[in-house]
């Protein structure tokens, strides 16, 4: 817990990042615990929260839910922001609520009604809106994809994706655009949600939040990028709309240190496998400063990230791979890569330095 609270999103033992940060009870493990503890005679302390089972949904849940969502249609903006503050709260802390969503018909559209203009084409009335009400329905939305059955509808819907979109260009708070890009995170669990999200040009506004780069928004935004890309399409798709170029900008104006650099490296890392990516990062002289940083660095995981980077450039263009001897030969940084502790990271040193003595024999 401890973990996930310090906002880290790295597995700490593989540095990869966790698919998943919503914590679930194992009832399996306890009830192994408290078998072992009651053969032992020992007293087992009692959780301090009760455990709500998802799947009990009690008639008083529904006929509350149904008011809240009459409450959205009201033409007083202060039942609305009521309304939609309840159900934010409700989503939050009880999951027979977040449940509900998805066996109640209309509930998701419904419930967004004050965001969405009347033509019903998913873009934010921003002008009559009130940022608090905003704020609070996009949250309602990250809240209730976290239910694993609400995850294909809502990404389904006509409404929800294009207006979550739309609020990343025009939000009217940060919190809000960050609140839009951690829903389209939790959203991209399943990989046809990836393809659905990515074809409806998510990754410039995306990309724009990572250039302005508030950090408020940086985390959310570069993890719903990077769960994106796992899909191949949305990778091709995310460099054709500038992801290098920014990414290889923030890494350049953070000066190779800090939590927003491993989480800038990890995402560059994962679209260096295209060419047109590895392309630009020649272009921008991405080869003397991932050398330089992979020197400098006592970050394991920025490591393996930069020392895979420089794997896919020199795989992918030759013109690099005299650059990157000539760089060897004068530091001897990937053979210090080669023999690291960290296995990924020899790994990738090794493979370099084949390549390199290959493209050297020829």
């Amino acid at each position: 817990m401890e973990w996930l609270d310090d906002d880290h999103w790295l597995c700490p033992q593989t540095a990869e990042v966790l698919s998943y940060t919503i914590l679930s009870p194992n009832h399996l493990v306890r009830e192994m615990i408290t078998q072992w503890c009651k053969d032992r005679s020992i007293k087992l302390a009692e959780p301090r929260e009760r455990i709500m089972d998802e799947s009990k949904i009690t008639e008083a849940d529904k006929v509350c839910l149904f008011s809240l969502l009459k409450k959205m249609f009201s033409s007083s903006i202060s039942d609305q922001k009521r309304a939609a503050r309840e159900l934010r709260r409700l989503t939050r802390y009880q999951p027979s609520f977040r449940a509900l969503f998805v066996e109640s018909k209309d509930a998701i559209s419904r419930s967004l009604e004050p965001l969405v203009s009347p033509a019903g084409n998913g873009s934010a009335a921003h002008l009559l809106l009130d940022p608090e009400l905003q704020e609070d329905l996009i949250t309602l939305v990250h809240n209730i994809s976290v239910h694993e059955k609400n995850k294909r509808p809502i990404a389904r819907n006509p409404i929800v994706v294009p207006l979550l979109i739309e609020t990343l260009k025009t939000g009217l708070t940060i919190q809000t655009k960050s609140n839009a890009a951690a829903s389209l995170f939790t959203l991209a669990t399943f990989d046809c949600n990836k393809v659905i999200i990515g074809n409806l040009g998510v990754f410039k506004p995306l990309i724009d939040l990572v250039e302005e780069g508030h950090p408020v928004a940086m985390k959310d935004v570069l993890l719903a990028i990077y769960r994106l890309c796992e899909n191949r399409e949305n990778r091709v798709k995310a460099v054709q709309d500038g992801a290098v170029r920014v990414l290889v900008k923030k890494i350049m104006e953070e000066e190779g240190t800090g939590p927003v650099v491993s989480m800038l490296l990890t995402v560059l890392t994962l679209l260096s496998s295209q060419q047109q990516a590895v392309e630009e990062m020649g272009e921008l002289g991405a080869v003397p400063w991932l050398l330089r940083m992979v020197r400098t660095t006592n970050n394991e995981t920025n490591m393996v990230n930069c020392s895979a980077i420089l794997l896919n450039i020199c795989r992918r263009d030759r013109n690099k791979r005299k650059e990157m001897w000539e760089a060897e030969i004068a530091n001897r940084t990937i053979s210090r890569v080669a023999v690291s502790r960290n296995p990924s990271a020899s790994q990738n040193g090794n493979a370099i330095l084949e390549k390199l003595r290959k493209h050297i024999i020829q």
